[in-house]
């Protein structure tokens, strides 16, 4: 019992950090008010962290997992528009789950160097799979588009992906957590990513699309 304690309070600790970062802003938070939250002393805290910035190396550590799981095209396939739909509704909740990153991207990237170096592999790893969705497409015809400009495509997929959230915030802010709000502002960051592959669709996949958005915006309008 003794060595589960201490792991109980770590992973509670990174729980409460991780609320408190996505509503508040990793900023505003101190050490001191994440051990008032959980009712513990400073001293009990840095036991299991060293300083703030150990507590987001620890919690990026989790989301640096669950995206490398996520990342993957189909091994068995080609990939097809259903899939792409999927790895962005995937990839929004997740972005969604650990936001607090991807809001305060700038200022945690100043200040952390770790950070700025394993963030930039994961936008490459980001960008290489919205490649190998596109070109899968582009083999089955479904998809018309050189290799540049499929280049670029995967590029401003995940530019408007890793920046959805800020816009949505700078749009709205005092809607931000209100779960309803930002779950239609997820649809919609999802919607606009696919709306950038729309026009290179071909045949019927470019039909299925159609059908798709138009389900999905009458979810969000």
């Amino acid at each position: 019992m003794q060595h589960k304690a201490p792991r109980r309070t770590r992973e509670r600790i990174l729980e409460l950090s991780l609320r408190l970062f996505n509503e508040f802003g990793e900023p505003n938070i101190t050490t001191t008010v994440i051990a008032e939250e959980m009712n513990i002393s400073p001293g009990n805290l840095y036991y299991h962290f060293r300083n703030k910035d150990d507590i987001v190396n620890s919690i990026f550590v989790q989301f640096e997992g669950e995206i490398g799981r996520m990342l993957a095209v189909p091994a068995d396939r080609r990939p097809n528009i259903e899939d792409v739909w999927l790895y962005l509704h995937l990839m929004f909740e997740l972005v969604w789950r650990y936001r607090f990153f991807y809001r305060d991207l700038s200022d945690l990237l100043s200040r952390n160097r770790k950070l700025e170096l394993h963030f930039k592999q994961i936008l490459a790893h980001k960008i290489k799979v919205a490649q190998q969705l596109c070109e899968g497409l582009r083999t089955d015809q479904a998809l018309q588009a050189t290799d540049l400009e499929i280049d670029a495509l995967a590029t401003n997929m995940v530019v408007v992906a890793t920046y959805w959230l800020s816009y949505e915030y700078v749009r709205n802010p005092r809607k931000y957590t209100e779960q309803q709000a930002m779950a239609d502002a997820l649809a919609r960051g999802c919607y606009q990513v696919l709306s950038l592959i729309g026009p290179y669709l071909r045949g019927p996949t470019h039909l299925l699309f159609e059908k798709l958005a138009e389900e999905y915006l009458k979810k969000i309008n």
